[in-house]
């Protein structure tokens, strides 16, 4: 009788053991869910020091990190503050503050992957914190015509910031109410259709800034050409006179300075590193929550966190204050550059 008792106890050991083996998987893929991973605690601290987090918790200690994130912080403001040119605060500066704070989001998670919050933080603030910075590109592009020549462009340059700043805006509005409803589902439907809001953002976005490439490319090539569009400076079908072309305040032919040079260099890859990580997102989400590509962490740091790192200093480096001064509209206005069109219209 007691071994027999013995042998039920002993087979109802391992029984209690495969309980807790099955619960605590169960309970393991209810926490993987938000990330499908757990994000690794130094890459998150990297990417908050570049980006400049001294709004966070490790802002207020005297650590080295610490110490980097507070003089990248102010880089970008006190570039800008130098410069006396307050465009970037609500563009460049706005896009690195959500970046920290998504970054720290994850700087939370790392230690606490079980938690609902900063998954929140995260989800909303990486998906939205390069939208701004998309649309301080598009006031950049805008300064470079002013200064070489606007009769070489489709749109005026403060079109394009009414314009490309509008649907940036409009960008912004769906990622963001993509991103509550997916940051805030309780069950995989409503997470999907968070994710498929946010997709459509992205798309539009994306759609957004092949439009603002392919008419920069154009710009440049007219401007190299010297093909200005006539209807941009109110000719006729026929080329007007020297005399004429020369009282029209719409023609000029700026100098392609290297500080100029510079700025379109760094413009570029700044555009450049913002559309491969708007691929990405496009295709993380075309594949799902669950999907192999958003559950893997690898991605998201070089596609996604990489490349707005690069795309924020690329600016940095190369500031707009130091390269096109603080009024690049002024130079629309002077006549020192007048010369002389050469080419026929298109």
């Amino acid at each position: 009788m007691l071994i027999k008792k013995n042998r039920q106890s002993s087979s109802f050991i391992p029984m209690i053991l495969d309980q807790v083996l099955v619960v605590a998987r169960a309970s393991s893929t209810a926490d993987d869910y938000r990330y499908g991973y757990t994000p690794t605690e130094y890459v998150t601290i990297i990417f908050v020091a570049l980006f400049g987090a001294s709004t966070c918790g490790y802002s207020s200690s005297r650590s080295l990190i610490a110490r980097v994130n507070r003089i990248f912080k102010v880089a970008h403001t006190v570039q800008s503050l130098h410069y006396r040119i307050w465009w970037p605060f609500p563009t460049i500066i706005l896009a690195g503050v959500m970046e920290v704070l998504g970054w720290s989001g994850r700087l939370w998670s790392s230690f606490s992957p079980t938690l609902r919050t900063p998954y929140m933080i995260q989800i909303v603030t990486t998906i939205l914190g390069p939208t701004p910075l998309v649309a301080g590109n598009f006031i950049i592009l805008g300064g470079i015509i002013s200064l070489l020549g606007p009769a070489y462009s489709r749109l005026s340059p403060k079109y394009y910031s009414w314009i490309f700043v509008s649907c940036d805006i409009v960008s912004l509005i769906v990622q963001g109410a993509g991103g509550g409803i997916a940051a805030s589902a309780d069950d995989h439907d409503g997470a999907t259709l968070g994710g498929n809001i946010m997709l459509g953002g992205i798309v539009f976005q994306m759609v957004v800034i092949t439009c603002y490439a392919i008419l920069a490319a154009e710009f440049f090539a007219r401007y190299i050409k010297n093909q200005p569009i006539y209807s941009r400076i109110g000719s006729s079908t026929t080329r007007q006179s020297e005399v004429t072309l020369a009282s029209n305040e719409q023609y000029f032919r700026g100098e392609l300075s290297p500080k100029i040079k510079l700025m379109m260099i760094a413009l570029s890859f700044n555009t450049l590193c913002l559309y491969i990580r708007a691929i990405y997102r496009t295709i993380e989400l075309s594949d799902g929550w669950n999907g192999r590509i958003i559950t893997t962490e690898v991605y998201f740091n070089v596609l996604d966190g990489a490349m707005v790192v690069l795309a924020i200093y690329a600016i940095n480096f190369a500031h707009p204050g130091w390269l096109l001064g603080r009024d690049p509209n002024a130079a629309s206005k002077s006549s020192d550059s007048v010369v002389e069109l050469e080419s026929r219209a298109c």
